[in-house]
């Protein structure tokens, strides 16, 4: 089986994981001000723990968003950095399906069956899509898409996760898909280095110089008077 070296930075935490074998050697770093300093500290204590160098994975996965503006470029660009300098190739991972795996292996495969995963945006939006699974792993029926947490809307009942459901509250009362939905299920390193394995098996990896984060919005930031605008519409 192939090793897999991955890293995972959209969000508040920071995470580094290697899969070698049937073992998972994973890191965590809190604090998103740190991740660009704590990630290669964390990627150094996992090979040596598993008594690797770099040159030794056969790719390395990353989340390629979407989340963080700045947190998917980090895992990008470390990613990218690691595979040009040991010769590589890359394996970009989307944030949700990671969400999708990770509810999976935390609750079974129980009715219903599909998993909608929903992640913080900010600006008064979410980035959400539903995964089925197959063989165990997440295949999206609604692709990854960023909304309004009024524009979620899944196909047939779903068990869902995500801290986007906490973030707007408001807004999902009373929908029936958000009850008992787990908010403490998030991006991390651990479930894009088991989706990296699976798609090196597929032949998807790509050339450090062609891997790219996965951004749903343009615009990353809104001027003070569209601001005030916001805040006036929902008044």
């Amino acid at each position: 089986m192939a090793t897999i070296l991955a890293i995972e930075t959209s969000s508040e935490m920071a995470s580094c994981a290697l899969l070698r074998g049937e073992r998972v050697y994973f890191r965590e770093s809190s604090g998103v001000r740190t991740h660009s300093q704590a990630v290669l500290p964390m990627i150094q204590e996992l090979l040596e723990e598993a008594g690797i160098v770099l040159r030794d994975c056969d790719a390395i996965a990353y989340g390629a968003g979407p989340g963080s503006f700045t947190g998917v470029r980090t895992a990008c660009g470390i990613a990218q950095g690691l595979g040009f300098g040991a010769g590589l190739p890359l394996l970009p991972i989307v944030t949700l399906d990671a969400m999708a795996l990770a509810h999976l292996a935390r609750h079974g495969d129980a009715a219903p069956a599909q998993v909608l995963a929903v992640l913080d945006a900010r600006m008064n939006e979410v980035y959400w899509a539903q995964y089925r699974f197959d063989g165990g792993l997440p295949v999206a029926v609604l692709p990854a898409a960023l909304s309004a947490p009024a524009g979620v809307a899944p196909s047939g009942p779903v068990r869902a996760c995500g801290n986007g459901f906490p973030a707007y509250a408001e807004a999902f009362a009373g929908k029936a898909f958000a009850e008992g939905a787990d908010a403490a299920i998030m991006p991390h390193a651990v479930q894009v280095a088991q989706l990296g394995r699976a798609a090196f098996a597929a032949g998807h990896a790509v050339p450090a110089a062609q891997a790219q984060p996965l951004y749903l919005r343009n615009k990353v930031a809104y001027t003070k008077a569209e601001r005030a605008e916001m805040k006036a519409s929902q008044a």
